[in-house]
């Protein structure tokens, strides 16, 4: 009895998996894995300036809108993660929903998107640590064409190499130095909303003036304000990191569902006390500063706040900057191994192994490790490194979240899901509003995808020189993950896919009935 409702409380069973990860993360770690994730003061400090520059101040109303299309989609991935918390959630939801191919897919663009995004987070290392002290800034002084990504570079892979060494000695260290680095983002944020309130000095009014914003764009200040939405949606996602984890939670069918509402909600709420105070208190709107990668809402903090109190504050966005790209590239680490457990990877025997004493796959965490410096060095000569990675990132997480929550509205209608109650433990449901949330989630995720995939020219190739392949890299990147994604899958992956024998279930449960049968045939002997 005890077995069956182990398996019942992992979900494992469902997908024929044996436990083979190390389940010691409680339900602070599991919400931090969220919180961590998404992590508002790098998302909020490292595209603020792009924003800005794009839309000005009323580009802050993005924040909501982000939000609110966002929530549906954690809603969609709470009621999942409710019945299927295992590793790689979105590839094992999707596996459950539609096809072999669509959810190979969904797996393919996440964990690509995943190592892109670790290397697009780790850069927004160059934005405070120079500010915090100029040696910091190794590559040239700064006035380079090239100084700020060649330096940005540098720092990432360093901070990636340390991440990467983390979370390969394994999943309870990465979840203690995750947890403090959340504790210290969680109180810093706090206190600097508190402190952007008592030092405003504009009024509401100028959440609202689009001044000249938008001029020369086919939709005017709209179509600049769809540009600058980049800069929210760059923040809320990742939530589903807490389910990711799942097989490495206590009670995850309880645990994960509430921490991925519970992440996106206390991430709207500061990150939107940030992003709208911090407006209220910026001594001068015309600033240039403001609409610069080196300047931006860091600048707005150390202009109010100054010297050291402004340096402290920057200091805890170097914190969340190191747990954020912890937390991806757990994440990305952890839908490698889903996928390689499975033998749907290249090397998958190799990338799919445990450590028998740290309970983690290290491969997988060195191989995301080498992976997310690779697009680092290739675009180490672009100076708007920092807008394409992070483009190209929410792109493909878009399109693999369309991946489960367009196959679970189909099931919805067909009325496939929810499942009826087959005595499993289910840990969420949003019962009746369930369809109404499923189509918005569909709606959101189809038309954001499309809004940041669209060749610009302010997104893409928003310095010299002006080359229209720059500017389709967007278009031509993705098009080109997608593709190569099918033609690997279907012409090599698909022929040979299963679940490993070290991971199944099955085979496990019968070498236990082996023993089992031995054991009782000695002592019949005896």
């Amino acid at each position: 009895m005890s077995e069956v409702k182990h398996h019942d409380t992992s979900g494992l069973d469902e997908f024929g998996y044996t436990q083979t990860l190390d389940r010691s993360i409680g339900k602070f770690a599991s919400f931090a894995a969220g919180v961590s994730y998404i992590s508002i003061l790098t998302g909020v400090f490292q595209l603020f300036y792009f924003g800005f520059a794009t839309a000005g101040p009323a580009y802050a109303w993005s924040w909501p809108m982000v939000f609110v299309g966002q929530l549906m989609v954690a809603l969609c991935f709470a009621e999942l993660a409710g019945r299927y918390p295992v590793a790689g959630s979105v590839y094992n939801w999707a596996k459950r929903l539609s096809s072999a191919t669509s959810s190979w897919m969904a797996g393919w663009l996440l964990l690509i998107s995943s190592i892109v995004t670790v290397g697009a987070v780790a850069l927004a290392l160059q934005i405070p640590l120079p500010q915090i002290w100029d040696g910091f800034q190794i590559i040239g002084d700064g006035t380079g064409p090239y100084d700020f990504a060649v330096n940005g570079v540098l720092l990432a892979t360093i901070l990636i190499t340390l991440t990467t060494l983390v979370n390969a000695f394994g999943v309870k260290l990465t979840a203690r130095i995750n947890s403090i680095g959340v504790f210290v983002e969680l109180i810093a944020a706090v206190l600097l909303v508190l402190a952007l309130i008592f030092h405003m000095v504009n009024g509401p009014e100028v959440l609202f003036d689009v001044k000249d914003f938008g001029q020369g764009q086919p939709l005017g200040f709209f179509g600049a304000f769809l540009i600058a939405s980049m800069a929210s949606g760059y923040v809320m996602y990742g939530f589903d990191t807490a389910s990711s984890l799942g097989e490495e939670t206590k009670d995850p069918k309880r645990t994960a569902p509430k921490a991925i509402i519970r992440a996106v909600t206390a991430s709207f709420v500061l990150g939107g006390g940030l992003l709208f105070f911090g407006i209220l208190a910026a001594p001068d709107l015309s600033d240039p500063k403001l609409g610069s990668a080196d300047g931006g809402l860091q600048h707005i903090v150390l202009s109010v706040l100054g010297g050291p109190f402004g340096k402290a504050f920057l200091v805890c966005i170097v914190v969340a900057v190191i747990v954020c790209t912890l937390a991806i590239q757990a994440a990305a680490i952890r839908m490698m191994f889903a996928m390689a457990r499975d033998n749907n990877l290249p090397f998958s025997r190799q990338l799919s192994k445990v450590h028998p004493v740290r309970k983690t796959p290290t491969i997988a965490s060195i191989t995301t490790g080498v992976l997310a410096i690779v697009p680092l060095i290739v675009s180490i000569s672009q100076p708007a490194i920092f807008t394409i990675l992070s483009s190209i990132g929410i792109v493909l997480i878009y399109m693999a979240y369309l991946l489960v929550t367009v196959p679970m509205l189909r099931n919805r209608f067909l009325k496939k899901w929810p499942l009826v109650n087959d005595g499993t433990e289910v840990g969420f449901s949003m019962g009746k509003w369930g369809f109404i949330v499923n189509l918005i989630a569909v709606l959101w995720g189809a038309a954001m995808t499309i809004n940041l995939i669209w060749p610009r020219q302010e997104i893409y190739n928003s310095v010299p020189p002006f080359e229209w392949y720059l500017q389709c890299g967007g278009v031509i990147f993705v098009g080109f993950v997608v593709v190569a994604g099918l033609l690997l899958y279907r012409l090599r992956i698909r022929h040979r896919t299963g679940v490993l024998a070290e991971h199944s279930a099955a085979l496990h449960g019968f070498a236990e009935a082996d023993e089992v049968d031995q054991t009782k045939t000695i002592q019949h002997s005896q």
